[in-house]
């Protein structure tokens, strides 16, 4: 089913639902996802209404939710204010799409969402086009707020030992601005977890390239997965990097990426998530677990991401 949905932070949008689960796609900026939740359950995307950066190109609000942009990084080109109405149409009951046709920086922007039959799941189709007069290298990079007081967690690749496997495993990217001593990072046993903290404002974040094709945050009460491809021997941004996670106080971001591309005007590439949303039942808040008690409980919700 596909209906209007308005929110007081957010502004009016429209909701595609299947009875298990809900998501919601901003009408009046974007393209942005903006609600991602069992019905009538708390919204696993952060809110961010406030928040703003000023650019070459004019002011850009982060808002909240999930966006579209290009890698690699730069300003203020990947920074391009999106505060327009965006297009949107639907394709049946549980297809939705929202669009808009070039930014300022010359990138036509397009996320399609589409809910199976049944279960908390999604998938995302984005869609980055070069608008410009000249061609361009890029990626169509898709980041997710998360909400507050989760922990993120990028797993590792599949252990064997010294005497099994000597070659390198996968590159696993830092930043000039990453401190591996911030408290904020823990290495589990199967994963590397960031955690947010209100107290701690200064950015951390960390890449990889990750062939499992997943990452996730936790909570108390849910577990909100994303799934994504890794193609070997194909150029990803920064260093190799497919998965990448960050975080500056509460504020919290799941990263994929997808293959960097030559892009002649008029030109196109795709990348695709899927989402899943899963019960959990922590015994304390996320933040106060270790990373075993978090592998353990992704573990039970979907065992088939350790497996």
């Amino acid at each position: 089913m596909i209906d209007a949905f308005s929110s007081s932070t957010l502004g009016p949008g429209i909701r595609v639902t299947n009875g298990d689960v809900e998501i919601v796609a901003a009408t009046g900026f974007g393209p942005r996802i903006v609600r991602f939740a069992f019905p009538e359950g708390d919204n696993a995307l952060g809110e961010w209404p406030d928040l703003s950066t000023d650019t070459a190109l004019g002011r850009w609000r982060p808002r909240g939710g999930h966006r579209l942009w290009f890698a690699p990084e730069t300003m203020p080109e990947s920074y391009a204010p999106d505060d327009a109405p965006v297009e949107h149409r639907s394709d049946g009951s549980l297809s939705l799409t929202v669009s808009r046709r070039t930014d300022a920086a010359g990138i036509g922007k397009e996320i399609t969402v589409t809910l199976p039959a049944t279960g908390a799941e999604a998938t995302l189709t984005h869609r980055i086009t070069n608008r410009g007069p000249r061609p361009v290298t890029a990626a169509a990079w898709a980041l997710t707020i998360v909400s507050r007081g989760g922990v993120a967690l990028l797993p590792s690749e599949p252990w064997r030992s010294h005497d099994d496997a000597l070659d390198a495993a996968r590159p696993f990217v830092l930043w000039s601005f990453t401190e591996l001593a911030d408290p904020r990072w823990e290495f589990g046993p199967r994963s590397v977890l960031l955690r947010s903290d209100a107290a701690r404002p200064a950015p951390q974040k960390a890449g990889a390239g990750n062939t499992r094709g997943w990452c996730a945050c936790l909570w108390k009460e849910s577990l909100f997965v994303k799934r994504f491809d890794h193609l070997r021997g194909a150029r990803y941004p920064d260093f190799g990097c497919n998965n990448e996670i960050y975080a500056a106080g509460n504020y919290m971001e799941l990263e994929s990426l997808g293959v960097l591309a030559e892009l002649s005007p008029g030109a196109s590439v795709e990348h695709k998530e899927r989402w899943s949303l899963h019960q959990t039942a922590l015994e304390k808040e996320a933040g106060e677990c270790s990373a075993e008690e978090l592998e353990s409980a992704i573990e039970r919700a979907a065992p088939e991401l350790f497996g």
